[in-house]
């Protein structure tokens, strides 16, 4: 079955303070039930086991971000991508029903407003090259990655690649750094079809994509076959 992540409903902006482990004025806060209800658990910094607070998590309203949502305690298990906004019930994070719950939160570090990413058709950085420069792209596969990337690297600010075009199915956040092989993000098999940049309001007043066609290009020297 196609996965689907939802759109949360927006809150107005606000400035965030992004940084891995960092402590926002204006929490996340996660409820027990759907639509805000149950018992409320405020957080301000990463949390390895919201399930030691409260039995299941239900909703989650996020002033001030972003975030990354775990499956399961311990950062483990399907990741979900939490920006500004209201996430009443769990089809908006995810359609997938084995992830209905969540298990573990952090605080994703936006260090600024340029964005640039490396993807690789092959692990330790080899074959195929694509570089995204400050735009998201709905689908990788028409500019030839049909369904394989199986490194990367995170130059400048925070990605999330998705394994179906149009943003849809399991999530993968890239924060800065290098991903020499696909467990190095969390996957399960080398595949990613769409990315975009996380927005942080610091640095994205609208949070909003912008309407520019993206700058990206294709680097064919590390495998000479691609050219015929």
């Amino acid at each position: 079955m196609t996965e689907q992540q939802g759109t949360p409903v927006q809150l107005p902006a606000e400035k965030g303070q992004g940084g891995a482990g960092a402590t926002y004025k204006v929490p996340l806060a996660a409820f027990e039930f759907e639509n805000f209800r149950g018992k409320k658990v405020e957080l301000s910094g990463d949390c390895k086991d919201v399930l030691e607070k409260t039995q299941r998590v239900g909703s989650v309203i996020v002033e001030s971000g972003p975030w990354v949502a775990f499956e399961l305690p311990g950062f483990a298990g399907d990741q979900f991508l939490l920006e500004k906004g209201e996430y009443p019930r769990w089809s908006t994070w995810t359609s997938c029903q084995n992830s209905y719950s969540l298990g573990s939160f952090r605080p994703l570090k936006v260090d600024g407003a340029d964005h640039k990413l490396h993807l690789f058709e092959n692990t330790g950085f080899e074959g195929r090259k694509m570089e995204i420069v400050d735009d998201d792209v709905p689908s990788l596969w028409a500019y030839g990655f049909q369904d394989r990337v199986a490194s990367a690297k995170a130059i400048s600010g925070t990605w999330v690649g998705y394994t179906y075009p149009g943003y849809r199915g399991h999530q993968y956040v890239f924060e800065h750094g290098d991903f020499k092989h696909w467990n190095d993000w969390g996957a399960t098999e080398p595949q990613i079809q769409s990315v975009r940049r996380v927005r942080d309001m610091q640095w994205h007043k609208k949070g909003t994509p912008r309407s520019s066609p993206p700058d990206f290009r294709m680097m064919n020297a590390e495998c000479p076959a691609f050219l015929s």
